[in-house]
């Protein structure tokens, strides 16, 4: 591919925030986007920005007791755009951006903080009732309906003698549907355990040696297909999950992407062999996975086991000078990206060239 064909991505609008920035997300079906994080006094914030004639407008500003870690759009239905919430104190909220007074629902989700959430059952997205999942430092990963209150439908957390694990990341996948659904859920020792939600039970486990910053399937609403895994020492793997082999699991492929942490994984929503990596040192990678000749093949047993494609980088760009600490693909304008930075900045990319490769 020429320099002329490659994706190029530029960083169209730049905006300083006067707060630390640990999430942002594109509401859907609008030219809007939401940044979650702490004032330096200790609180949380909210903030609501429309992209207008190629600038930022602030829409709403909310401020609630407890710093902002994470949230999504994904369990809700695009009529409401509700936004849930994970705080530092450990609570689940779902807020209404257009009465933000107090939260449409709230639970003390966790002990500690809330690191890492993730929704399906919303947006059109995923068949099944609308469900959030949380990761906490405390250990555990919960599963939530928005619709029952106080108790969690799933509660996935150490055995007894078992030491806890700080989750830092979830991700739900394989709700194709009404029956099928999982939780995928990284944590800071390398561990990554894939939760059967159907069977209530571990489907599978693995350890990439070093803490699981980021998980995500390419789609969630489709039959298991890849998982990307992105690690605290500036690698990822990619996991075909089309093919379990008994004693040997899902067949992976790994890269060194960045020259220090891989923050962040996100796919492009309008084709699935396309996606970010965010890195440490403020730089953003753009990859394209693509499939082995054949995806299974038996071993001397004549068991199937997967076999892993390759990945190829289509191009990268350096942002910021600080970690990038998340991004979001807009779910409606291919290759409209946003990200936030720990440099207190957020910035919105185009990505252009996308239907090329």
């Amino acid at each position: 591919m020429s320099a002329f064909e490659k994706p190029q991505i530029i960083a169209h609008i730049q905006k300083g925030l006067n707060y630390t920035v640990f999430d942002c997300k594109w509401m859907p079906c609008s030219a809007k986007f939401v940044t979650m994080g702490n004032f330096a006094r200790g609180t949380g914030v909210i903030q609501l920005y429309e992209i207008q004639h190629g600038d930022l407008k602030l829409l709403r500003e909310i401020e609630k007791a407890k710093p902002i870690k994470c949230g999504t759009f994904g369990a809700t239905s695009l009529q409401q755009r509700y936004l849930a919430t994970g705080d530092f104190a450990g609570n689940l909220h779902i807020w209404n951006l257009e009465a933000p007074e107090y939260p449409v629902y709230s639970v003390k989700a966790h002990k500690e903080i809330i690191n890492t959430i993730d929704g399906v059952g919303g947006l059109g997205i995923g068949e099944g009732a609308p469900e959030i999942v949380t990761g906490s430092r405390d250990g555990t990963v919960k599963v939530w309906d928005p619709r029952q209150k106080d108790d969690p439908v799933a509660n996935m957390e150490p055995v007894q003698g078992e030491n806890k694990r700080d989750c830092w990341t979830v991700a739900f996948g394989n709700a194709y549907n009404q029956e099928e659904r999982v939780v995928c859920a990284g944590y800071d020792n390398g561990d990554i355990k894939l939760f059967d939600l159907r069977n209530m039970s571990l489907r599978w486990e693995t350890n990439i040696k070093n803490g699981v910053c980021s998980l995500e399937f390419d789609r969630k609403d489709i039959s298991m297909n890849k998982l990307v895994a992105t690690s605290l020492e500036g690698k990822f793997h990619i996991f075909d999950m089309r093919t379990q082999h008994p004693t040997k699991g899902f067949a992976s492929v790994s890269e060194k992407a960045h020259k220090s942490t891989v923050w962040q994984v996100r796919h492009l929503p309008q084709n699935r062999e396309l996606f970010l990596t965010a890195g440490g040192a403020g730089a953003l990678h753009l990859w394209k996975y693509e499939y082995p000749a054949q995806r299974s093949k038996k071993d001397s047993e004549g068991v199937e086991m997967g076999v892993a494609g390759s990945v190829s980088l289509l191009q990268n760009v350096t942002l910021s000078t600080q970690p990038i600490s998340s991004m979001d693909w807009s779910p409606d304008k291919r290759g409209l990206c946003i990200c936030s930075s720990f440099d207190q900045m957020v910035r919105v990319l185009i990505i252009t060239k996308l239907n090329k490769v």
